[in-house]
């Protein structure tokens, strides 16, 4: 499945997609903005272990702009008392970073996994305290702030506050 935009889209990732998520992807600035998993600095070796795990996921998309994949988005659900609920992350590469495309990759993502998944009633996200841009990308796209988990993450050596943010059906 495809979901075209005026200056990009969301598409499944393909193999092919390795060299361009390599480039993109091995930057500092994006990844002391997520969780460990997603390393610095990043190979195409990362690239195709990604690519691997998210093969065929109807809920994860490359973000594609001119025919390159230059980031990622995926609803990720959860499970047990929490099944109702799914997770959402991103990334964009940095030259793409100020042009909407994160918000309305957002929006969409969200919107699809609510068509998608029938007892979806919540999709939230958290980011680290210092990334305001990406609190702004989940505001605009819609999302609630529902509050400040203190001292929850350890990056690059430092303890941080993570905000939690949610949308609901």
């Amino acid at each position: 499945m495809t979901l075209d935009f005026d200056s990009f889209s969301l598409r499944g990732f393909r193999a092919s997609d390795a060299a361009s998520l390599a480039r993109y992807a091995n930057n500092r600035n994006i990844s002391r903005n997520l969780r460990d998993g997603f390393p610095y600095p990043y190979a195409v070796e990362d690239a195709h272990r990604f690519l691997g795990k998210f093969d065929n996921n109807p809920l994860v998309f490359a973000i594609d702009v001119g025919g390159e994949a230059v980031g990622g988005i995926g609803v990720h659900p959860f499970d047990d008392v929490y099944r109702r609920g799914a997770e959402l992350g991103y990334w964009l590469g940095e030259p793409f970073w100020g042009r909407g495309i994160a918000t309305r990759a957002v929006s969409a993502i969200t919107a699809h996994a609510f068509q998608q998944r029938a007892d979806l009633v919540r999709v939230q996200a958290s980011v680290f305290s210092w990334n305001a841009a990406s609190a702004r990308v989940l505001e605009k796209a819609g999302y609630q702030r529902e509050g400040v988990l203190r001292q929850s993450v350890f990056k690059d050596g430092v303890l941080g506050d993570s905000i939690m943010y949610a949308k609901l059906r």
